[in-house]
């Protein structure tokens, strides 16, 4: 059989085997409810993945915070900060996110972590490892530990695994093992906090304060590390994170998550034309984007 017959064979082989698919495994997309015809482990179509994009616009080059304020520049430097990031140093040396914390992306994560479609994870790892990727350039030239978010010992129990590691060890697949090293055991949860939800940012640094321990100090003792999680909301948890490790002797803490939650849309704000100095970002009316969960 020649290439051409063989190629449009295996075509029409492939039509027939997703229209039996869909005949005797009906399913629907977990986002649009769209009738799904393809073969696949991950119950979600292909235009619901193509419409999770990455973060678009100026966002804070510390934190990745939205930046929609002409006066949020650092001094002597061509990178724009948000108001927080100016007035307070951050733990962690810069912290990049693949996209914005809402609609399907946030469903794709649930799916993961609520629903257990441990498929999602792969997905997720990609989108990871493209916002690891905008932070590597800045790595030294040794290898760097990359640490997953822990979570603690009875919510492992329940849930069954950490979505951070799970995502994380996808990730991974795209990076030279030498360059970055997955070491899943050197942060530890020592108690299971209350939930976040519904916490004000100085209420999740407190709910978290002694939260995470590090059980092999010199695997991060002189060394940079980067901390890696699905979800950066106020930024509490991978703070705390990155100050423990820090004090483990860490020389530097960078963050990478598949999502963040941005505090401010560029299409709906409103600038006044007075600026103070003390506030966050000038006088902005902040419109959220997605309500957060989790850290």
């Amino acid at each position: 059989m020649r290439t051409g017959q063989a190629s449009r064979v295996r075509g029409w082989a492939g039509q027939i085997a997703e229209s039996l698919f869909a005949v005797l495994f009906p399913s629907d997309c977990r986002i649009c409810a769209a009738p799904l015809v393809k073969i696949s482990r991950l119950p979600l179509c292909q235009q619901c993945l193509d419409a999770m994009l990455p973060i678009s616009g100026g966002v804070c080059t510390v934190c990745g915070e939205r930046i929609v304020s002409p006066y949020a520049f650092a001094d002597g430097a061509n990178e724009s900060r948000c108001g927080l990031c100016r007035r307070i140093e951050p733990a962690f040396a810069r912290a990049a996110a693949y996209g914005s914390y809402e609609s399907g992306l946030r469903e794709l994560i649930h799916l993961l972590k609520y629903g257990g479609v441990w498929p999602a994870a792969n997905v997720l790892g990609r989108m990871l490892a493209e916002a690891i990727a905008t932070l590597e350039p800045s790595f030294p030239a040794d290898s760097i530990a990359v640490i997953p978010v822990p979570l603690h010992r009875t919510k492992l129990r329940q849930r069954g695994f950490n979505q951070a590691e799970l995502i994380a060890r996808a990730a991974m697949k795209g990076f030279n093992p030498a360059r970055l090293h997955l070491c899943a055991t050197v942060l530890t949860r020592k108690r299971d906090t209350a939930s976040q939800i519904g916490l004000t940012t100085h209420q999740r640094r407190e709910n978290l304060r002694g939260a995470f321990g590090v059980s092999c100090p010199e695997a991060v003792k002189g060394r940079e590390v980067l901390v890696v999680d699905d979800v950066y909301t106020t930024g509490a948890t991978v703070s705390e994170c990155a100050r423990v490790l820090r004090r483990a002797g860490a020389t530097k803490v960078w963050v990478a998550t598949v999502a963040r939650t941005l505090k401010v849309s560029a299409q709906h704000v409103e600038i006044s034309s007075h600026y103070d100095e003390t506030e966050e970002a000038s006088e902005v009316r902040e419109v959220p984007l997605a309500r957060a969960v989790g850290g």
